[in-house]
């Protein structure tokens, strides 16, 4: 399995950092993952869903250390070019230009962006 695309959508939060999709092999994307700024520093959180009784279960997730590692790195890294002004080096071509961290967005404008983002590269 390659993440073959990454695309970061930086937000102006206390520890919520940015929403990511993420494509694997062309083929499969998954959205809604989060960048959260921790007691020991940045990690990824996998899309989830509240359940009735109000605890939290993911929709999607890595079944093994390995993989979540991977899937980390790679996320991670792509946050720090994006953050850095840098040209998103997992975006597809034609994609917007990055904007630096001082130019993030309000959590209500990236989800609309995220939205109508939702099926990029996807040809």
């Amino acid at each position: 399995m390659e993440i073959t695309d990454v695309r970061v959508f930086p937000i102006e939060d206390e520890k919520l950092c940015a929403y990511v999709s993420v494509v694997l092999d062309r083929c499969f994307m998954i959205n809604d993952i989060k960048i959260i700024r921790g007691r020991e520093g940045l990690f990824i959180s996998m899309p989830s869903r509240k359940k009735r009784n109000g605890e939290f279960k993911d929709v999607a997730h890595p079944l093994n250390q390995e993989t979540r590692r991977r899937f980390e790195e790679r996320i991670l890294s792509e946050y720090r070019v994006r953050l850095e002004g840098g040209d998103g080096a997992g975006a597809p071509a034609g994609a917007a230009p990055q904007e630096s961290e001082t130019s993030r967005r309000s959590l209500e404008d990236v989800e609309r962006d995220h939205l109508d983002d939702a099926f990029w590269g996807m040809s």
